[in-house]
């Protein structure tokens, strides 16, 4: 059994390593080695509780496959028994012991065994689509923390940035009104900015903060030192292509048919219970008295026993039973096009959202290029009396704010393309971590989906499947 990343040890290193950051340990971030988006998403897809949980679900759900499958098989049971009288019988003896065996095998029940199996069989299917999607959100999670934390540091470089200028600015503007060069308005508006601007580098800093919270809740351990991102691979080149390949591929529209297949099926296992039954019992006894046991007897019996069963009133168990399988999969055809809407949707919102922010990553490239001009000419013409002091720090509260325009854009846009891969179920962990492990849920499936397999069992399959047609 793997030891979880959060026990004692894991914990304490990563609250460490968090705490360091935020109390600004530059030495520790010096000596740490970079993290890549790869590797920050191989340790989640490995370790995040999430994913393992959803995993181990599924392994359980594995198993209502073979408990669905075992009533295909037959029954064995022993039993004994001891009874005391207070009295004896004719030959002295007062206590009996009984042993018994039986075995019970149904051979056809109207389809109701195969249509079960199957059913269970498409729930498993779902689930496992299920569990893509899981995995798809955790992994969209792991690039949105990531490039939350990527865009705070860069957020919080700009607000030291500008912090550091306005200090600066502070410091000049009072030697000019010691001079006599400036008045007390122009000392009070520079401490007004560095004011503020204080206030914004504490902001940019607990923002920091929370999203390195966040990373260790989602990857496991506290961020350092993130390399830049690479492309996102096989982005689709138009939005038809986008529609078709969720059509196809989005693992919340596949868990949804698969639902809808199961509920079919367990109409026909409802369905079922109208008609007969069949099946083999078997029953060897023996009795004899207690403190006889071992000896030959005239109390030993076998028998062998085939029925024949027709159900013939129920209360209305067995038709509510119908309908109640009917609404159900009435609900799971109609959760199939409200999948598919939403799908539709989803897929139109990220491709919209994607343009747009790129539409804005290009204008705000161009903007921070212009307010970066700006900034320098105005401090330039304000050393030769052409410009305020007010100008100046206007000047460079426009180059701020258009550098966190231009890093939110980047970021916005890499997340929307992130985005329309994973609800076109395209975002593969292997695209960004060749070497990591993948999770395969169809190899346990495949490992306990025939144990518990007897001889009889292909024959109870054949005779129950004429009457479902499976």
């Amino acid at each position: 059994m793997k030891k979880s990343i959060f026990g004692a040890k894991s914990f304490a290193t990563s609250l460490a390593l968090l705490m360091a950051s935020a109390g600004g340990m530059g030495a520790l971030a010096q000596a740490a080695q970079a993290e890549s988006l790869g590797d920050a998403i191989a340790m989640a897809y490995a370790q995040n509780p999430t994913l393992l949980r959803a995993r181990a679900q599924q392994r359980a759900a594995d198993e209502g496959y073979v408990q669905a499958r075992s009533y295909l098989g037959p029954s064995l049971n022993a039993g004994a028994s001891t009874d005391y009288a207070d009295h004896s019988d004719g030959l002295g003896n007062r206590s009996y012991t009984g042993l018994s065996l039986s075995a019970t095998q149904t051979l056809f029940a109207s389809g109701g065994l195969t249509a079960s199996l199957a059913a269970s069989k498409a729930t498993v299917m779902s689930g496992q689509q299920s569990l893509r999607s899981t995995e798809q959100g955790v992994l969209l999670d792991v690039i949105s923390v990531y490039t939350a934390v990527q865009r705070d540091q860069q957020a919080l470089k700009i607000s030291q940035d500008n912090y550091d200028i306005l200090k600066q600015q502070l410091d000049q503007t009072q030697a000019q009104f010691d001079a006599g060069q400036l008045t007390r308005t122009d000392v009070a508006q520079s401490q007004a900015r560095l004011a503020a601007s204080a206030a914004s580098l504490a902001s940019a800093q607990a923002q920091l903060d929370t999203d390195r919270a966040t990373y260790v809740a989602i990857v496991g351990q506290a961020p350092v030192a993130l390399d830049p991102v690479p492309d996102l691979p096989g982005l689709p080149t138009d939005l038809n292509a986008a529609l078709d390949s969720a059509q196809k591929n989005n693992p919340d529209m596949q868990a949804a048919m698969y639902a809808e297949q199961s509920a079919a099926d367990r109409v026909r296992a409802a369905r079922s219970v109208f008609g007969p039954t069949i099946g083999l019992s078997a029953q060897s006894g023996y009795t004899a008295p207690t403190n006889h046991l071992g000896t030959l007897s005239d109390n030993e019996s076998t028998s062998l026993t085939a029925r024949l069963s027709i159900p013939l009133f129920s209360a209305g168990l067995n038709g509510s039973q119908v309908r109640q399988a009917k609404e159900n999969l009435a609900a799971q055809t109609a959760g199939v096009e409200l999948t598919r809407r939403s799908v539709v949707s989803t897929v139109s919102q990220a491709w919209s959202q994607m343009l747009a922010a790129r539409s804005a990553v290009t204008s705000n490239e161009e903007g921070v290029k212009a307010a970066q001009i700006a900034a320098d000419g105005v401090k330039t013409e304000q050393q030769v009396g052409l410009r305020t002091n007010i100008e100046v720090l206007n000047a460079e509260q426009d180059l701020k704010s258009a550098q966190l325009s231009l890093i939110e854009s980047q970021r916005n846009a890499y997340v929307a393309g992130s985005q329309l891969l994973a609800v076109t179920g395209a975002l593969d962990p292997k695209a960004f971590a060749p070497d990591v492990q993948t999770y395969d849920p169809q190899a346990n499936f495949d490992k306990v989906k025939n144990k518990g397999w007897s001889p009889l069992e292909p024959v109870a399959r054949l005779l129950d499947g004429l009457a479902s047609g499976m």
